[in-house]
């Protein structure tokens, strides 16, 4: 949740739409429970264990297709206020409703059910076989989450709770949408404080008084709106000061801190006179109507013979006594605004609470955050165990999760080839073979890799197709444009069997291909120039060819018209000759015949040249 009310909808138009390299050669902080949350909600009943398989298939394809390094953090044992908080959410989603609830003691906590518990300790022994990094919070994950993104140790958080801004974070990633070309939906800090003028202790004011995940209520009365033009009228290291004061009932102290703007400005208006001058009736400037109208005033273009003109409906004069007597309202309406939120904020007890305060600000969401995050490693997976693990879980065979695994294990593998530079074998069988061609899957382009199982290695069930499924005559580019969850099982290898050899295609990220094999993407590029260029040729003396079309095309009755009269003019000699004697009296018999027929045209034309 976050942030109460439609906290979401304040900072949706500062929201950026990232493509699928945002994430490329970054760490990445991933909200684990909100993914398990996601899971259950999405497809709950049409899935054996959601959690493991989304989680299973996302991290490959966060990791593989789009480059990232992910951490993932757990909730720790909630602060009681937490605690006091999801029970008052379970009262009220039961329709019950509790005016006073009891917060939990010091050291007494409530955990989430069983069930939710069960799937995150079986979503975190997945990750680490997968060998990826699990940190587990003091508090709530989303907080450990946003102090790695303060501290530089993660560039991006991935959650949907808006308190992480809150708790620090520079960049969330709100939520990643399968099917586009620009997946992140990603919120900076940066843009939030340009466009709103909010920072940090501006958000946990907004936070303390529309409600939170530790305070549900908030203020009474004031929403997100309210609350966002209230904590505007202070200094970003005033607010909260600000609020304790007017709950104390010491709204008096606040009045010049809350106008530091408008104080700050030269008011035109200070000397003039406050009471309103006399107006005139008839075209609304100052002065009388009778001496306006033996002469125009001032304010009015006419001629003095003329006299004023009478004033349009809705008008407003702009003299200075009128302009301040505006202003005054303005400031009086203003004040009358504040004094309501004021009295409304001074009516909660114990507001604001410090302890919410304190833990929004708290730097320490985990005990061993030290050596630049040093502790922070990504291993290989432990293959054999995983396939035990999802067999077991999943039902799955083991030749189909070895097949979904090599993403990730091909992944780690061109990273190693570029550090190092002696030849290995992928997943211990297969060596690189070429490049066969450049997918384009919603905009990002990918080369397909060609794998040779090696010789003398020990064979491993993998699941294989025919060579017709292999895509081994497929064009150089090949676009695709489907709506596969791009953070799910879409990126699946062919393997296959082809002239008594084993061979693999994967689908891999070009700058690591380059990196680890230079030589062969410069063969790849030259050879594709040389094949376009010999296209070209080929496409020009084709398109001269298309003019003469094959005699065994079926022609329409205006082409067979046209080379029927080419033919019988382009025919000469002695037999054209022979045959106009001889069939020129058939011929005119059966023109006139046709002709006095009650046939349609186009029914003679085919049975003259017929």
């Amino acid at each position: 949740m976050g942030v109460g009310g439609k906290f979401w909808d304040l900072l949706k138009p500062y929201a950026r739409h990232e493509g699928p390299d945002f994430l490329t050669n970054k760490r990445v902080a991933v909200d684990l429970s909100y993914w398990i949350v996601q899971h259950e909600t999405a497809i709950k009943s049409s899935v054996r264990k959601p959690h493991l398989r989304l989680t299973f298939f996302r991290t490959i394809n966060l990791f593989s297709k789009f480059g990232a390094f992910p951490v993932f953090v757990v909730d720790g044992t909630p602060s009681p206020l937490k605690s006091r908080a999801r029970i008052l959410r379970f009262f009220r989603s039961s329709g019950i409703e509790i005016s006073d609830l009891p917060v939990p003691e010091d050291g007494v906590s409530v955990e989430r059910n069983g069930a939710f518990l069960k799937c995150v300790k079986e979503c975190v022994e997945l990750l680490e076989l997968l060998g990826m990094p699990v940190l587990k919070a003091n508090g709530e994950a989303e907080a450990l989450c946003a102090q790695l993104n303060l501290e530089g140790l993660v560039d991006a958080c991935i959650t949907s709770d808006s308190d992480a801004f809150l708790f620090g974070a520079k960049c969330v990633i709100k939520s990643i949408k399968p099917d586009s070309k620009e997946p992140f939906e990603c919120y900076q800090m940066s843009d939030i404080e340009t466009g709103l003028g909010l920072k940090r202790n501006h958000l946990v004011a907004i936070a303390l008084l529309v409600g939170n995940d530790h305070d549900l209520n908030g203020v009474r009365g004031i929403g997100v709106d309210t609350a966002l033009r209230f904590v505007q009228t202070f200094p970003d290291d005033e607010i909260l000061n600000g609020l304790r004061e007017i709950g104390k009932g010491n709204a008096d102290m606040v009045q010049d801190i809350s106008k530091v703007k408008e104080t700050d400005m030269i008011d035109p208006y200070e000397n003039s006179p406050k009471s309103k001058s006399s107006h005139c009736t008839l075209c609304g400037h100052p002065g009388s109507k009778r001496a306006h109208f033996k002469s125009s005033c001032e304010y009015c273009d006419t001629t003095s013979a003329e006299g004023c003109t009478r004033k349009p409906e809705g008008f407003k004069c702009n003299c200075i006594s009128c302009n301040k007597i505006r202003k005054d309202k303005e400031q009086q309406k203003l004040e009358n605004w504040h004094n309501k939120v004021h009295d409304k904020i001074s009516m909660e007890l114990n507001f604001p609470n410090d302890d919410i305060i304190e833990m929004y600000l708290c730097t320490s969401h985990v005990n061993f955050i030290e050596d630049g995050g040093t502790f922070l490693s990504w291993g290989s997976p432990n293959s054999e165990m995983l396939v035990d693990f999802l067999a077991f879980h999943q039902l799955w065979e083991p030749s189909y999760i070895r097949q979904r695994m090599l993403p990730m294990l091909s992944t780690i593998y061109l990273r190693e080839m570029i550090e190092k530079t002696e030849k290995t074998l992928l997943y211990g069988q297969y060596e690189f073979n070429s490049i066969q061609r450049v997918k384009i899957r919603n905009g990002h382009k990918f080369y397909v890799i060609k794998w040779k199982k090696a010789v003398h290695t020990v064979s491993i069930d993998i699941d294989t197709d025919t060579p017709e499924d292999s895509d081994m005559q497929q064009e150089d580019i090949v676009e695709i444009d489907d709506s596969i969850d791009q953070l799910e099982e879409y990126n699946v290898p062919h393997s296959y069997v082809h002239g008594g050899c084993w061979f693999l295609l994967t689908d891999e990220n070009m700058d690591l291909v380059r990196g680890a094999f230079p030589d062969a993407v410069d063969r790849y590029l030259k050879e594709k120039e040389l094949k376009e260029s010999k296209s070209k040729k080929s496409s020009g003396s084709k398109g001269k060819s298309e003019s003469v079309k094959s005699p065994g095309i079926q022609k329409n009755i205006t082409e067979f018209f046209q080379s029927t009269k080419v033919q019988f003019h382009a025919t000469g000699g002695e037999e054209q000759a022979d045959c106009s004697k001889n069939q020129d009296g058939v011929i005119s018999k059966e023109k006139r015949k046709i002709s006095s027929s009650n046939l349609p045209k186009s029914v003679r034309r085919r049975l003259l040249f017929k």
